[in-house]
């Protein structure tokens, strides 16, 4: 089977951040289950001129490779669902898009693309009757995974190299509860965007995380609830002992105090890294259920055949036929900036550069665009009209 990957290599698109957890995982795991992959960057604004270059381009990939099945993990607007919408009418390409962030991107995102894919995946179950609801039926609830290419039995505690780490990036109040943690005498190697140590490569993390008595992992979204994050597969995967922030959902993949250790609260994250670090035979039971546990229900092998699976056979029973424009070239023609627009950029970047200064003001200024485009306008603005889109093309 052929399948087209779209999403981006790098985190965020932005090569200094690394790579991302999609690209490092999902196309390996994919190319182990024997399938053909092709990888087409929709994140990198440096690799298309604007959205309608990224559209473009896009279409004439699928003309040209004809995959079974396209898997996207979609930021927000920068597929259209005019293109889309034409990708999954060819009736020859099973749609699926993987999405990260349901928690809060389901209010931003994924209600208002979901209806353009033959099928839509969520980590969150709480999202499955509001896509349900939102006429929306084919959605696979799913969760991350880790990598099988990086797994590795545990270490014991005596041979591991760090007390405590942490691998993510300093975002939120990452950096005050790492120092609230220093202030109770407790040293976190920390690793990452944001720390001195910087990002790292996807090799290290695995050795990292093998190589720590205790791995740290914060929960906490850049909107909304905790979340189970990838993180939470990827250290007892590569051989790690996980000490958790709790996020609901995370026992329907892990039993607690058993396979991974969970906290509630900064005072309990401090005793329990006080009592795992003195009570090394604990500590290396739990990293070892806890790989196996990884190692026969959480790799990216099982998640990506489930995932398949759902798509064609979503494809399969998919009787909509969808409304698209007659050609690409309408499409092109409702994208085409115009004066009102570069001048309500110009307008909104001045206020937002006064506030946040001249190297954030930009990015906030889009920012605060998308926030009320989608919820005046809705699913326009993930149209090629979308006035987000048109206003802020090379972002």
């Amino acid at each position: 089977m052929k399948v087209l990957c779209v999403f981006g290599k790098y985190q965020y698109g932005n090569p200094d951040r690394g790579i991302g957890t999609e690209y490092a995982a999902f196309i390996p795991a994919l190319e182990k289950l024997g399938h053909a992959v092709i990888h087409f960057d929709s994140w990198d604004r440096l690799l298309h001129k604007n959205y309608a270059d990224l559209n473009q381009a896009l279409l004439t990939a699928v003309e040209q490779e004809r995959p079974d099945v396209m898997l996207t993990v979609q930021r927000d607007y920068e597929l259209w669902l005019e293109t889309l919408q034409t990708i999954q009418a060819r009736g020859d390409v099973a749609t699926v898009s993987w999405t990260t962030d349901d928690s809060w991107k389901y209010q931003e995102v994924s209600r208002f693309i979901g209806a353009s894919y033959h099928a839509m995946t969520t980590t969150y179950s709480e999202c499955v009757p509001r896509y349900h609801q939102d006429g929306i039926s084919k959605v696979l609830l799913t969760q991350w995974a880790a990598n099988s290419i990086m797994m590795q039995e545990p270490l014991p505690a005596s041979s591991c190299r760090y007390p405590v780490t942490f691998i993510g990036a300093a975002h939120g109040d990452r950096k005050r509860r790492i120092e609230d943690l220093k202030s109770q005498g407790i040293e976190v190697t920390c690793f990452g965007h944001g720390w001195s140590n910087g990002s790292i490569p996807a090799e290290d993390i695995s050795r990292i995380i093998r190589e720590s008595i205790i791995c740290l992992n914060f929960s906490n979204a850049y909107k909304g609830v905790n979340q189970v994050k990838a993180r939470t597969f990827e250290v007892p995967g590569a051989g790690g002992f996980l000490l958790t922030e709790h996020a609901n959902g995370l026992e329907r993949a892990y039993i607690a105090n058993e396979e991974i250790v969970v906290f509630h609260n900064s005072k309990e994250l401090v005793e329990k890294i006080n009592y795992f670090l003195a009570n090394p035979a604990e500590r290396d039971a739990i990293a070892h259920a806890g790989f196996i546990k990884t190692q026969n229900e959480h790799t990216y092998e099982i998640r990506m055949k489930e995932l398949l699976d759902f798509a064609l056979n979503a494809q399969a029973q998919c009787k909509q036929i969808c409304s698209f424009p007659s050609s690409f070239d309408q499409a092109l023609q409702l994208h085409q900036s115009s004066f009102f627009i570069k001048i309500s950029r110009a307008i909104l970047e001045f206020f937002c550069d006064k506030i946040w200064g001249n190297s954030r003001g930009s990015r906030a200024a889009r920012r605060l665009m998308f926030e009320i485009s989608f919820r005046l306008l809705g699913k326009y603005t993930f149209t090629s009209g979308g006035w987000v889109g048109r206003m802020f093309p090379e972002q």
